[in-house]
């Protein structure tokens, strides 16, 4: 990056002006008289704002940027404190009316939306919020939930507070996030949804950050969990040169057999109505976990940190008499152990997906038929509406759902050769105590990498995993869930220093209870039998052996 130092002087003979040009270094010292001053200043600013900072359009006239298979439809300055959440975006996720404060506290930006047409049937929106003052040079794209549908605004907003530029998709489609519909007969939609998306999406506000600032981002980030998660895999897989660091949370990213996965349990417990666990014995499941397994990390707190060291028997809840709220029947104890166990394939025991870890909250995960895999395969897979869930071959299915949306949808290719050459980094991390998403599903692809890439070390150059104690589905529960991940991948990327810890917090009420280290795996958090244990202080990042 070049520029510019200048420096006045006035003389009898006129004015002095002595200009250095970094980095070639070469002051240039000119003399003019008063009365071409004005001209020379003119030509002077061509010379060094040009080279330096391009040349800027406001925001308003950003709309006249002709891009190919790009619609730009919205060009606006938006005061501080004035955005609003279109209805049509809140009526599609409901939750962003739970914090509307983080909307009216926005600072003045440049509010840009457009419509991209990669495919005569591709109609993916995209929005790029730039700030009017203060960008700190960089790019923060942030990813979707479910199946997409809507413009991430509350993510947007956060990109922003942080003076980001930063970028959200709908992956290609207006709807719910539950909902698949829109795949129904419409292929390239599905890989917009898959895929494509997201890169476009980059290559746009790329486009647009440098027509409204007159340069180029300096550093790319990504930031995403759960589908996001996967879309974060899918950009350094398929797209390693779009982002500089990137963070994925719990992702989603082996989705043909997450939806398998998901599905899971609910089957277990509705295809026997004897197996059904009604939600008032959960907590005596994960009470009997806890008197099991919580103190194998010799602290008793309520918080597992390694579930896979923990060996829990369901029969131990075993009903002495008749049925009860405070035990489990045959059937029952069967089906917490298919949930912990996972789906396998009923004719050669292969693993489909990881199971659920004890200590998870297995409320959230069983019970009805979940909405995101049901709409998977009636809509992608078997493209009928009407399919019903007893119909569902835990063999043919699985390989008919790889060879036929396998390719658009997941993203588990270990090799990451070009995105760690070309300088990428990144941060994966995902709760132990998810219910969604079986957290061995990022353990596995993360030593599948490891594998790849030629060892440990190789790929904790450039990507590390943190597993997260007590956490659930990309935050929430009793564990250490609020951690500054941003921070961690710029630190890595701008300058050279590798996470080998990160700090988290849990919040009660608002204010912290509990701060502990999350650790680089498999390196898990240790008490070093000193101090309070609600204090990260007083613990070290360590491998145990079992």
């Amino acid at each position: 990056m070049s520029f510019a130092k200048l420096c006045l002087r006035s003389s009898s003979e006129g004015v002095l002006l002595h200009l250095e040009i970094q980095p070639s270094f070469l002051p240039l010292t000119i003399w003019h008289d008063s009365a071409r001053f004005t001209f020379f200043i003119t030509v002077l600013g061509a010379i060094v704002l040009g080279p330096v900072s391009g040349r800027a359009l406001t925001c308003e006239r950003l709309n006249t940027l002709a891009r190919p298979d790009t619609k730009i439809t919205l060009a606006q300055s938006v005061p501080a404190g004035t955005f609003t959440v279109p209805p049509d975006a809140i009526s599609l996720q409901p939750s962003m009316e739970k914090d509307p404060q983080a909307f009216r506290n926005l600072p003045a930006f440049c509010r840009v939306a457009a419509t991209l047409s990669p495919t005569n049937d591709s109609e993916i929106k995209i929005e790029v919020w730039m700030p009017s003052l203060g960008w700190n040079g960089k790019l923060l794209g942030v990813g979707n939930e479910g199946w997409g549908g809507t413009i991430n605004y509350p993510n947007l907003a956060k990109a922003l507070s942080q003076h980001f530029a930063t970028a959200s998709t709908d992956t290609g489609h207006m709807g719910g996030v539950f909902d698949a519909s829109f795949a129904l007969g419409h292929p390239e939609k599905l890989i917009d949804f898959g895929y494509r998306a997201v890169h476009v999406m980059t290559v746009e506000a790329k486009a647009l950050i440098s027509a409204f600032y007159g340069t180029s981002p300096r550093f790319s980030y990504w930031n995403g969990c759960s589908t996001g998660g996967k879309q974060a895999l899918t950009e350094a897989q398929r797209f390693p040169e779009d982002y500089n660091g990137i963070v994925a949370g719990a992702p989603a990213n082996f989705f043909t057999h997450l939806m398998f996965g998901n599905i899971w349990p609910s089957i277990v417990m509705l295809k026997d109505p004897a197996s059904d666990i009604l939600p008032n014995k959960y907590p005596i499941i994960q009470q009997a976990v806890l008197k099991v397994c919580d103190s194998l990390d010799g602290v008793v707190d309520g918080i597992l940190n390694d579930p896979t060291r923990c060996h829990f028997d369901p029969k131990m809840l075993r009903c002495k008499g008749p049925d009860g709220p405070d035990c489990l029947t045959p059937s029952q104890e069967d089906a917490v152990q298919k949930i912990f166990t996972g789906v396998q394939n009923p004719r050669t025991g292969q693993q489909i997906f990881p199971g659920l870890e004890p200590g998870s909250q297995l409320d959230q995960a069983a019970g009805l038929i979940q909405d995101i895999p049901a709409s998977y395969f009636r809509y992608v897979l078997f493209k009928n509406p009407d399919w019903k869930w007893q119909t569902l071959n835990f063999d043919s299915d699985v390989v008919l759902a790889d060879e036929t949306s396998g390719n658009i949808l997941n993203a588990v290719d270990p090799n990451l050769k070009t995105f760690k050459a070309h300088g990428g980094k990144l941060i994966m991390y995902h709760g132990w105590s998810d219910p969604h998403i079986a957290p061995l599903n990022s353990v596995s692809y993360f030593k599948s990498v490891v594998a790849a890439m030629g060892g440990t070390k190789e790929t904790q150059d450039f990507a590390r995993l943190f597993m997260v104690p007590g956490m659930s589905h990309c935050q929430g529960g009793v564990g250490p869930d609020v951690f500054d991940k941003i921070h961690a991948i710029e630190q890595w990327v701008q300058d050279g220093i590798a996470p080998d810890k990160i700090i988290a917090a849990h919040l009660k009420n608002g204010v912290v209870n509990l701060t502990r280290p999350l650790c680089p795996y498999p390196e898990i958090a240790q008490w070093n039998g000193a101090g309070s244990t609600n204090d990260a202080a007083n613990f070290a990042c360590m491998q145990v052996e079992e």
